[in-house]
């Protein structure tokens, strides 16, 4: 199977002229509008509406049984992508339903595996998805964006190696063997995240320093390092934070799994789970999942080169978007403004905003889905990145909320690139599930302020809730939190390394910006599992309040906290508020607290 060429040798796809794109946005006014306008005996025809549908374009590359050398073509996409953590590949890896056998499909940067039946077990391989760490000498850590979903897997030697960071979902899986999540060797790790996936066999987590799970059944988990986060998973580990550390919910309070693409016979859809309350297990373990099933007709099939007008163009025609692997440069914000659009993407294709523009915006409406993407700021402020809602957006949106799910967000390290806040949640009950967020602190275009970025989230929207929040190294609140009845099951944190001094994060009277800030008018909010790191490797003197804030309000619970010093980079003086042990020496021993208040 021939393979693209990417980088500079890649071909780029033209731009469409601003002609055709004015045409394709006059094209989907309604009919009753354009009979209102004046006549013109001499007007030129208008152009087509832009087509639903089509090819999958040259970095989705779909196999089926029979193709030849599937092992050779999955060995040349890997040794592209081992190591190329900023570079410019992007690939989806599609297998039509069957069975496949004795391939061993090695998982590099921006790429994506999954099976393209409607359930896990339509797909099948006898055979291993690995991701390890041979790249970065055994060290699992920057093991980031990438994915698997949807396959059933017979592992060869019996358990399956997912030895990954973070940005790097494992959903819709069946593992008819054990799972490893650490790399060859044992060495550090920090993930990660699984969802709606059955593990027969049991899993290790070994040398990974947390880990969430959502939503999924495991024969048994072996270990835990610092926070080890579970809800509505059957087979988990009993709560017993801090000593093992496990946070375990029978439930998840409210899932909806993220929308992928399948086959119909020759056909394909994009099927979009059903929303449920008090989840547990996966949703395909009971036969054919619940959702709606959408033909590609409905999507337009976006590919490199495209401009932010075309596709705003196809979302006002009323299409949805179907985003294929590669970068995607903007001028002005993508705008979703009608309710259940749709916008998903395939190998992490990527939106830069070149202008400082916002890189996506969601009107206050039901039912918008964001899946599978990556924004990557670019070298000009932008003010935010990515916003769901206007400012003041009061809508309720309880029966069918806005699903952010695997989202990703990047201020430095593929260049430099600048944001003030990176996302922000106006809409009310918006689900974020599975988001990393991260202010590099290596690659390209890195320093506190070659890529500075304040904020990492801000929650402005009630009755918000997050399963799975990722968030690293903002050069102010990583998170900050002022809408009411919110809650947060599972939270990373880092917080930025190369601050130069303590003048440089002093907040007022307070030693360094909170990792996760409630605001002082919030009288409800709740959360279980959160964790905050420092490594002040520019200034290990450099003392940290606390890694969390919130006002001590009853309404206000807060579940299983904890701080660590990195190696005695830098310390915390408490976990919340004033309360809770202190971090010191260099052990790396994290501080707790079992409930606040």
């Amino acid at each position: 199977m021939p393979i693209p060429p990417t980088g500079d040798s890649a071909p780029r796809m033209p731009r469409p002229s601003r002609r055709s794109v004015l045409a394709a946005m006059a094209a989907a006014v309604p009919a009753a509008s354009l009979s209102a306008l004046p006549a013109r005996a001499s007007a030129a025809p208008a152009a087509a509406a832009l087509p639903g549908g089509g090819d999958l374009g040259p970095n989705v590359l779909v196999f089926d049984p029979a193709t030849p050398d599937i092992q050779g073509t999955l060995d040349e996409i890997f040794r592209r992508q081992e190591s190329a953590q900023f570079g410019e590949g992007r690939f989806a890896l599609l297998f039509k339903p069957g069975t496949y056998r004795g391939l061993n499909a090695q998982i590099g940067f921006y790429t994506s595996i999954a099976g393209l039946g409607l359930s896990p077990g339509d797909t099948t391989f006898h055979g291993d998805v690995t991701v390890d760490a041979g790249w970065f000498n055994g060290n699992a850590t920057q093991n980031f964006w990438r994915s698997a979903e949807n396959l059933t897997l017979h592992p060869v030697s019996g358990t399956n190696r997912w030895a990954v960071a973070q940005a790097a979902p494992f959903r819709r899986m069946h593992i008819k063997g054990g799972l490893n999540l650490a790399p060859d060797g044992y060495g550090w790790a920090s993930g990660g995240y699984i969802a709606d996936c059955r593990i027969d066999g049991t899993v290790g987590p070994y040398s990974q320093q947390q880990w969430y799970t959502r939503d999924s059944s495991v024969g048994g988990w072996n270990n835990a390092v610092w926070n080890m986060v579970f809800s509505g998973v059957e087979g988990a580990p009993a709560q017993s934070f801090p000593d093992p550390p496990y946070t375990t919910l029978d439930t998840t309070p409210v899932s909806r799994e993220k929308p992928f693409l399948y086959l119909d016979g020759a056909d394909y859809k994009v099927f979009l789970p059903e929303k449920r309350v008090n989840a547990r297990g996966t949703t395909w373990g009971s036969g054919t999942p619940r959702g709606e099933s959408l033909p590609l007709d409905r999507f337009y099939v976006a590919k490199p080169g495209v401009d932010a007008a075309t596709l705003n163009a196809a979302l006002a025609q009323g299409l949805n978007l179907l985003l294929t692997p590669g970068i995607y440069h903007l001028d002005r914000p993508v705008e979703v403004g009608r309710a259940n659009s749709v916008v998903l993407g395939l190998g992490y294709p990527t939106l830069v905003p070149d202008n400082g523009a916002t890189a996506m915006k969601v009107a206050d409406v039901d039912g918008v889905r964001l899946a599978g993407f990556l924004i990557d700021a670019g070298p000009v402020n932008s003010v935010t990145l990515l916003e769901v809602g206007p400012e003041g957006a009061s809508a309720d949106h309880a029966a069918n909320p806005t699903t952010v799910q695997d989202v990703f967000i990047r201020i430095g390290g593929a260049g430099p690139g600048k944001a003030t806040t990176s996302m922000v949640i106006n809409s009310n009950h918006t689900l974020i599930d599975h988001t990393w967020i991260w202010r590099a602190d290596h690659g390209d275009g890195v320093g506190w302020e070659t890529n500075r970025a304040d904020y990492g989230v801000r929650v402005n929207g009630d009755d918000v809730l997050v399963t799975g929040l990722f968030v690293e190294h903002f050069n102010k609140y990583d998170v900050e939190w002022r809408g009411d009845r919110g809650r947060t099951v599972f939270f990373q944190n880092e917080k930025a390394y190369d601050a130069p001094n303590q003048a440089a994060i002093q907040n007022g009277d307070i030693k360094g910006y909170a990792a996760y800030k409630i605001a002082d008018g919030v009288t409800t909010h709740e959360g279980w599992g959160l964790g905050s790191y420092c490594f002040y490797n520019v200034d290990p003197t450099i003392r940290q309040d606390h890694g969390f804030q919130a006002p001590g309000k009853p309404g206000v619970q807060l579940h299983h906290l904890l701080v660590v010093s990195l190696g005695g980079k830098g310390q915390y003086e408490h976990v919340i508020n004033s309360i809770g042990a202190p971090t010191s020496g260099t052990s790396t021993v994290p501080a707790t607290v079992v409930s606040y208040p």
